[in-house]
């Protein structure tokens, strides 16, 4: 259940018949936040994951574990839909399905996923003149920004988005800087 290439291709179908669906019979907030809670739900149920993935489990038993935990919890047609994707031997894209259908939400509401790698965790006013000045710079409507902290970047932060990475680290800078005197004082 990763997000592959091959399976994205794979799942790009489903997911788009989905948000055509959820568009069509005006269920688009509905199923577009049971899928922003099954992403987090299955990003902390590794186990659940492997269970559907595992081709040697019945695709009666992964509707059972699927009607036990997520039944009561996501729109009827949400739910209907992943029984679709079991039926079809498809639940082991349901990852890639949620990553594409969301792709697919975000880009039409002109929602932009920014990934930012800091040093340090951002208090609430750098992380609101961040965005402020990514709107600008991206023209979106509304950015959703995804924060790593990652100590071995010494400061600065590393801004990626599908296209572009920017990175405004001390660590590049300082790598950077070792390049050039290696240069500089070669003899």
């Amino acid at each position: 259940m990763s997000k592959n290439p091959l399976s994205l291709k794979i799942a790009s179908p489903y997911a788009r018949a989905l948000f055509s669906y959820s568009v069509e019979k005006n269920l688009l907030h509905q199923v577009t936040a049971d899928f922003q809670n099954l992403e987090i739900f299955f990003n902390n149920t590794p186990e659940l994951v492997k269970y559907l993935t595992n081709p040697i489990v019945s695709k009666k038993e992964k509707a059972e574990i699927l009607s036990k935990t997520i039944k009561l919890k996501v729109n009827i047609d949400t739910f209907n839909f992943l029984m679709v994707l079991v039926n079809r031997d498809r639940i082991n894209l349901i990852v890639s399905v949620i990553s594409s259908y969301l792709d697919l939400v975000y880009e039409t509401a002109s929602i932009k996923m920014i990934e930012v790698t800091t040093a340090f965790p951002f208090n609430r006013s750098q992380k609101n003149t961040l965005v402020k000045k990514l709107k600008q710079i991206t023209n979106a409507r509304e950015i959703r920004l995804v924060i790593n902290v990652d100590p071995n970047l010494i400061a600065g932060f590393l801004i990626k988005t599908k296209s572009k990475i920017v990175d405004f680290t001390i660590k590049s800078k300082l790598q950077n800087l070792a390049k050039h005197l290696d240069n500089v004082l070669d003899i």
